[in-house]
């Protein structure tokens, strides 16, 4: 039985919560947060312990620990729990620095000690049958890939003003995605975005809407699109063109019924926010991470992937920024 530390009880750590306590091979511990009654409370949900990170960390009694922090913490968190000894799943990104991830990464790596990075739309159990379909060879060799991922509104300005900006916060994902699909990571990255949404985004020095085009060096080419603003709900899709047919994972819907009538078609529409969309990625996710370091087996998803992803981002964020490609052997 996995031991397990939650650092951070915010809206994200409660969803890891409930998956730590409802899976077989893994119990909660014991909880942290900035926010003492938060972590307070959460933890008597479960029947774990309210105590600091750093009490958390140096328990012995505890195996491992899930990073549900701000991101400005993560780095340290993980160099401080791989360094005590513990197993660690830490929310993406790895840091809003890529010079200071990548300082994590060989700190943790002198370590041995596994860290994983929540990448959970991995895990999607429709992304996950596409690229089960993908690497069968079911549509031949996969060509143009295309992510389309719009939230239903953008977070407060607040909010905006330290996430790091939309390819860092948002579109990260979509990096990990285009990666995990296409095999590989690209060799340059060219965007642009722009403030359309919410002027108040742009004075924050962020963007809200944007497209992305990834280029690989044996051709292929993969596109993302983002939206901080897509009034019917959440829509995130993936899909990829082949050499001999296409995939296509669709939304998510409230519901399945289609109405037919004279006047025409109609059905649902996709479900509101990521909590209601990926709940069941979460599950896959943790339960992913249990086994893996129960086995001692190579995790699904690691620290290289988020610094992969993160690289993508600086690239995006510069070629905006510049107007021009990057490649990603500057970065």
């Amino acid at each position: 039985m996995l031991k397990v530390g939650l650092l951070g009880a915010g809206r994200i750590g409660q969803v890891h919560a409930v998956n730590i306590a409802g899976n077989p091979g893994s119990t909660l511990a014991a909880v942290s947060d900035v926010n003492a009654p938060a972590a307070e409370t959460l933890a008597a949900t479960y029947g774990a312990a309210a105590r600091s990170s750093e009490e958390i960390i140096a328990d012995p009694g505890i195996d491992a620990v899930l990073i549900a922090t701000s991101t400005d913490t993560h780095s340290d968190l993980i160099e401080a729990a791989t360094a005590a000894g513990k197993a660690v799943l830490c929310e993406k990104p790895v840091d809003l620095s890529l010079e200071r991830a990548r300082a994590c990464q060989k700190a943790a790596a002198a370590t041995g000690k596994p860290v994983m990075i929540g990448f959970n739309r991995r895990f999607d159990p429709n992304f996950a049958a596409l690229k089960g379909a993908l690497d069968a060879g079911e549509i031949g060799r996969g060509e143009l890939l295309s992510i389309a991922s719009f939230d239903p509104a953008p977070p407060p300005v607040a909010y905006i003003k330290v996430s790091g900006g939309l390819f860092r916060d948002m579109m990260i994902h979509d990096f990990d995605m285009a990666n995990f699909i296409m095999g590989a990571a690209p060799v340059s990255v060219s965007a642009i975005g722009s403030s359309i949404v919410d002027p108040a985004i742009g004075e924050a020095g962020d963007v809200d809407t944007a497209v992305v085009t990834l280029t690989y060096a044996d051709g292929r080419i993969a596109v993302i699109r983002n939206s901080r603003r897509a009034v019917y709900g959440y829509d995130q899709r993936v899909e990829i063109l082949g050499s001999e047919g296409l995939l296509q994972a669709e939304n998510m819907l409230e519901n399945t019924v289609v109405k037919s009538t004279t006047a025409g078609v109609s059905r649902a529409k996709p479900t509101y926010f990521f909590l209601e969309r990926y709940m069941p990625a979460y599950a896959a996710e943790w339960s992913a991470f249990v086994s893996a370091v129960a086995a001692g087996s190579a995790l699904p998803v690691t620290l290289d992937d988020g610094i992969a992803a993160l690289a993508m981002a600086e690239a995006a964020t510069r070629s905006a920024t510049s107007g021009t490609p990057i490649s990603l052997s500057d970065i």
